[in-house]
């Protein structure tokens, strides 16, 4: 499937059992499937645009002890191997090779080089993972945001990305992103796994609006399944310092850091609004009700309830 970026370029998406990835995702599929996993290996798992770059950042607090200046050693991905990522095969343009020089390495060899306990991330749906991570009973904090508010993010995150397809018009878009026609597969069939998962496995399963409804009650529960000891001050500490207002200013976690030429923030900031309801910005009452029709049908028979305003 290709697809065309808003600098022109195509992106030739390919597929993997019907989920649509990144070619170069596609071309590693192997050594990613082979992936060795750990027993005590942490995989946060997220859909796109679900609040990934907030819960890494609300782990890595945790896992520093609230320790600031640890959490500034270095820019936010690179300190959680994304295990689906890869670089693409071919040299690519000399100021994407310059900055993201460590990024373009492939997310297994950085995880495999990192020291145990590991901290690892995943957009991978419960079907498309290494069969490593079930196998050795690894924990996973999965975090879940309502489909509407995900679509407007997803939406304006590949206007800005130009690692990604051109998303077209808002119209366009909407139908893409209710037919699964998106990178990383249907957000429908995403959630439902890794619901139905949650009991069978260490599954801690969060939702972005109850960790903005009430963060430190939600990051209790993290430094909990994470086994730690935390006094009450340093929690206070890291609601602090991952409030959507002081991540957006943090170079360590605002993608300010990434060329242009790959996020064009003048297009749409990385960290653009973080919040609750967005989505009747920009949904048409036609496209809602269309919309909550087509979730009826696709959620059928699932208990997962979402919170679509605060």
């Amino acid at each position: 499937m290709a697809l065309t970026s808003e600098l022109g370029k195509q992106i030739k998406l390919k597929e993997v059992e019907g989920t649509l990835l990144q070619p170069a995702t596609v071309d590693n599929w192997s050594e990613i499937q082979s992936f060795e996993a750990k027993p005590d290996d942490l995989l946060i798992c997220t859909y796109p645009k679900a609040g990934t770059t907030w819960i890494q950042e609300i782990v890595d607090m945790i896992e520093q002890n609230g320790d600031v200046e640890k959490c500034q050693r270095t820019i936010i991905q690179h300190r959680h191997p994304f295990i689906e990522w890869a670089r693409p095969p071919q040299p690519s343009v000399l100021v994407l090779r310059r900055c993201f020089l460590l990024n373009y390495f492939k997310g297994v060899e950085k995880a495999k080089a990192m020291p145990s306990p590991r901290i690892l991330k995943t957009h991978l749906s419960t079907q498309l993972l290494p069969p490593s991570f079930w196998e050795n009973n690894c924990k996973f904090l999965y975090v879940a945001r309502n489909a509407k508010d995900c679509m407007v993010s997803y939406y304006h995150f590949q206007r800005m990305n130009h690692m990604l397809p051109d998303p077209g018009t808002w119209e366009e878009y909407f139908e893409t992103f209710i037919n699964g026609k998106v990178v990383w597969g249907s957000w429908f069939d995403h959630v439902k796994g890794w619901w139905e998962m949650k009991d069978r496995y260490q599954i801690l399963f969060l939702f972005y609006e109850d960790i903005k409804r009430d963060p430190k009650h939600e990051i209790r529960k993290v430094v909990q399944f994470m086994g730690k000891n935390m006094d009450e001050t340093v929690i206070d500490k890291i609601v602090q310092e991952t409030s959507f207002e002081k991540m957006k200013e943090n170079p360590m976690t605002n993608r300010s850091t990434v060329s242009k030429s790959i996020m064009d923030q003048s297009i749409s900031s990385f960290m653009r609004k973080g919040t609750v309801g967005d989505w009747k910005n920009h949904f048409t009452v036609a496209q809602n009700e269309r919309f909550d029709e087509i979730y009826r049908k696709k959620m059928e028979g699932t208990s997962i309830n979402f919170c679509m305003e605060l």
